[in-house]
Formats: structure tokens, sequence, C-alpha cells
């Protein structure tokens, strides 16, 4: 974008590239070592999403922008709304780094662990909600149904304030790709020790933790549809334990008297926990496999 006479890499290579830098950085050894990425990808995050809404802002309504539906057949339209779903539930569900972060707080009755995380999660929701409305609001007044699942795409000026945003994105995603991968790194490092009597230390990390990343890589190049991806994990991975299994505990928890406000709120989220599950990870499914019919893989 910003060098127009450049040879374009394949998409594949770009991918390629992503993954070997977390080869390296898989090797960090804990959360406390990755605070600093972790807060880069942080602030990339708020600056490219105010730079891609004050952008489209700035570009204006695109000549006849429309607002109508795209014309599609009905079951197209359908799993694509189940997809978009689990994009937003992926977008805005919790994660298991809260688990580990609370972990680590210091909890008494007198000053319960839960006030610190509560203040921070509602922080983070709002931190959330700055960087996503506003870009998805204005992006789609301006371009209406033909704007891009990345919105930097349409807004080619200025050039060089473009691609800075399209590289804040990529320290945004490096970061998030370690936050997210390190419980996964826990977890599997525990079973190895465990399990198959691995002694814990360098060795232990380098084997498992580069497999998971050799892992990610191998599904990043095989099947490079962003969105759809999002919008199955999205509803296989995360709806479960961020919009019903809390509720379920919860219940089994406390047993509040049947029919009483919390009771019905909690069956509620139950209910709507589990259509936004199945649905998304349909609807994604279903659009993997129809984008992948029609792409040339490794290309």
């Amino acid at each position: 974008m910003a060098c127009t006479n450049c040879t374009r890499l394949r998409q594949s290579y770009w991918i390629c590239i992503f993954g070997s830098l977390h080869f390296f950085l898989s090797q960090l050894p804990n959360f406390n070592s990755v605070a600093g990425i972790s807060l880069a990808a942080a602030i990339m995050s708020l600056s490219y999403s105010t730079i891609s809404w004050v952008g489209s802002l700035s570009h204006g309504q695109i000549e006849n922008v429309s607002y109508a539906y795209k014309s599609t057949s009905s079951a197209d339209y359908m799993f694509r709304v189940f997809n978009a779903l689990g994009q937003i539930s992926f977008a805005f569900a919790g994660h298991a780094v809260v688990l580990e972060i609370q972990a680590t707080i210091p909890s008494t009755p007198e000053k319960p662990s839960k006030i610190p995380m509560w203040k921070g999660a509602v922080g983070a929701y709002f931190v959330n909600a700055i960087c996503y409305f506003p870009v998805a609001l204005i992006g789609y007044w301006a371009f209406g149904h033909d704007v891009d699942d990345n919105v930097l795409v349409a807004l080619k000026r200025p050039a060089w304030l473009i691609a800075s945003a399209n590289l804040m994105v990529v320290i945004h995603v490096i970061g998030s790709y370690q936050v997210f991968a390190m419980p996964v790194f826990d977890m599997l490092e525990k079973m190895m020790v465990k399990r198959l009597n691995f002694p814990p230390g360098l060795i232990l990390r380098l084997v498992t933790r580069s497999a998971y990343v050799a892992f990610t890589l191998f599904i990043g190049v095989t099947f490079p549809f962003f969105g759809d991806l999002l919008g199955f994990f999205g509803g296989f991975g995360f709806a479960p334990t961020s919009y019903f299994l809390p509720s379920i505990m919860w219940l089994v928890i406390k047993k509040p008297k049947r029919f009483s406000t919390k009771w019905l709120v909690n069956w509620a989220c139950i209910y709507i926990g589990v259509f936004i599950m199945l649905a998304s990870t349909i609807g994604g499914l279903r659009n993997i496999i129809t984008d992948a019919s029609t792409y040339r893989f490794y290309s």
C-alpha cells in the first residue's frame, strides 16, 4: 500500500513470516515476560481503531453508497448472520487469561479479589467498545454494504498513515497471539509433565510451544479465512466459556429460588449462549467450506 511499485508477496508468505516470529516469542516463560508486548498491542489496537474511524469519517460516503442487504440467497444470508454472531462473541468474549490474572491477586474476606477484577473487566470492555463501535458504525456509514472486513483496505489516502495503521494491526495481533496462547502453553506443559513424565525446563518449553506454533501456522496457511475462522472459534471455543457455562455454574453453586429474577436472567443467558454457540459454529464452518471450494490453497 505504501509502495505501489514493489513486488507483492503471497499471502501465505506473510502468514509464514508472522508465524516465524512466534517461534521465538513463544519461548518467553510467563505472563510477566509478555507484559510489554501486551501493553504495546493494546496501544496499537486503540491507535489503529482511531485511525480507521477517523479516516472513514474524513473519507465520507462513497458514491451511490447502499445500506441494503447484498443480493444473495436466503441460506447464504442466514449463514453469514450466524458467522457474524460468532465474530461478535469472539470480540467480546472473556478469556482464560482472566482466571490467570485473578489467581495472582491477593484476596481476603475484607478485600476480595473480585472487586478489582470487576473494575478491570468493566474497564477492559469499555476500551473494547471505544475501539470497535466507532469503526463499525462509521465504517458502515461511509462504505455501506461494500465495507471490507478490514476497513483500512478501503482507505488509501494518505498512504503513509494507512501503512502505519496496518503495521499497528500487525503489532496488535502479534501481542494478542502471545496473550491468547499463554494459557494453552501452560496447559500443554502441565500435561506433558504429568502424563508423559517430561522433565520441566527449557527443552519442554521449546518442544511444546514450538509444536503449538507450528500447528497454528499450518492452520493459518491452509485456511486463511480470518473472518470465517473468527466466527467458528467464537462459537465453538469462546461462547461456552463466556456466555453460558458461567451461568450454569452459578446456578449449581448458588441455587437461587426458581423463577426469581436472577434465576430467569441466568437461564436466558444459557439459552442465548447455546444458540450463539451452535449457530456461529455452523455458520463459520459452512463459510470456511464455501470459501475453500473456490480458494487456491498455499497461493
